[in-house]
């Protein structure tokens, strides 16, 4: 097989091919950066409960309009924004700590839309609706995941000082007149929206994938935070492309195919990253004879 045929002729030959890359690389545009924002946060696990917390509202999008990309997005965002708020809140409000809240609004969350969508839907639509169908993207799907990894490199661009510093410091952030609540507001706004768009192709199971697992890897890359940026978006776009080849030639999933794309670099990365065990092997000095 030559390498043409290996890498080139599943993405000129089928146009379903192509819009799943494409989707891969907006997602990792998007989701990239703001899965290092999310690490450095120490929130990445509140990345995961936002995932299922947007079933609900996609699921009752789903049965106004069934499997309407506009209609879900729109209910995935309302569900998981109002999840989002009520978890600051009750975590700002009672003895409740932020990742409990999440976790408690997650579980309720996932029940509820999967016993929506069981209720007036097949197997078939659950399963579409927790894993995706990344190779059955369509144009306004399509447009939607761009226009959100677009809206979230402008935002990104325009505050992106108040949100880093927001991450590390956000006593300091409110001390200054920085607004450090409405940074953080406007932070799970876009965390909910790459939700929203990457739910449109891996489904809310495997969502959070391409956000949380390249920002790993670039952190076991990298300690600059521009360069975590770019190294988690080039991974996510590398991991969609790597897993989309896997799985036309092997016949595989093409959502757990992109993951698991995504997983291997990251063990990789345990292994040989700048932060990694080979790297720490090397690094320690030997012991005196």
């Amino acid at each position: 097989m030559t390498l043409h045929a290996l890498l080139v002729a599943p993405f000129a030959e089928f146009g379903f091919m192509r819009r799943a890359l494409v989707a891969c690389v907006a997602l990792g545009v998007g989701s990239g950066p703001i899965g290092v924002l999310l690490m450095l946060r120490r929130m990445s696990l509140a990345g995961d409960a936002m995932s299922h917390a947007i079933l609900p509202g996609a699921a009752v999008g789903f049965l106004v309009a069934g499997l309407s990309a506009p209609a879900m997005g729109l209910g995935g965002m309302a569900a998981g924004l109002g999840v989002a708020f009520a978890s600051t809140f009750v975590s700002r409000s009672t003895i409740l700590r932020e990742d409990a809240s999440f976790a408690s609004f997650y579980l309720f969350s996932l029940a509820l839309g999967v016993l929506i969508v069981s209720l007036r839907g097949s197997n078939v639509d659950l399963l579409h609706v927790l894993f995706g169908a990344i190779l059955a993207i369509d144009a306004p799907a399509l447009v939607m995941i761009a226009a959100i990894a677009s809206v979230t490199a402008l935002i990104l661009a325009l505050v992106y000082r108040p949100l880093v510093v927001e991450c590390f410091d956000p006593g300091f952030l409110r001390a200054v007149g920085g607004g450090g609540s409405r940074h953080h507001l406007l932070f799970m706004v876009l965390v909910v929206a790459n939700l929203v768009a990457a739910f449109q192709a891996l489904g809310t199971l495997m969502a959070v994938g391409l956000m949380m697992l390249p920002a790993a890897v670039a952190r076991l890359w990298t300690a600059s935070l521009p360069m975590m940026m770019a190294v988690a978006a080039a991974t996510a776009a590398l991991s969609g492309f790597v897993g989309l080849v896997a799985s036309y030639h092997l016949n595989l999933p093409s959502g757990p195919a992109v993951i698991l794309t995504a997983s291997l670099f990251y063990f990789l990365s345990i292994l040989f990253g700048r932060g990694g065990l080979a790297w720490r092997a090397l690094a320690r000095p030997s012991p005196a004879a």
